[in-house]
């Protein structure tokens, strides 16, 4: 499996094997289990998507720092991809936090529709 560089890449991918839906339910698992409150509709679009998830890592950060390390727990992203963002602007560090998430959700919702 070769990992969606961005969030574009990713988001064709999901729709063209139509894993897309199937991405936000593990998405909505994880946030449950590291109690976030965020919970996105099947139907939700990608743009919509990145923004509202991008919110809501931003606030994670800002005022909730334990709940956002237990999400990266949750999620399983990989402790050397986070230390190797070098940012100092948390609006770039919580886009790119983003996208670890939704890579690592992906890698998730692909291996089980494989195997």
């Amino acid at each position: 499996m070769t990992l969606p560089v961005n969030f574009e890449d990713l988001i064709v991918e999901a729709n063209k094997l139509k894993l897309y839906k199937k991405l936000i339910v593990q998405l909505n698992k994880d946030l449950l289990f590291a109690n976030v409150d965020l919970e996105l509709n099947e139907d939700t679009l990608p743009t919509s998507l990145k923004l509202v998830l991008q919110d809501t890592v931003f606030h994670l950060i800002q005022h909730k720092f334990s709940d956002y390390l237990n999400l990266l727990y949750q999620v399983d992203v990989s402790e050397n991809k986070v230390r190797s963002l070098e940012t100092e602007d948390v609006v770039k560090l919580s886009e790119d936090i983003t996208f670890l998430i939704l890579q690592r959700e992906w890698q998730k919702v692909w291996y089980k529709s494989k195997y």
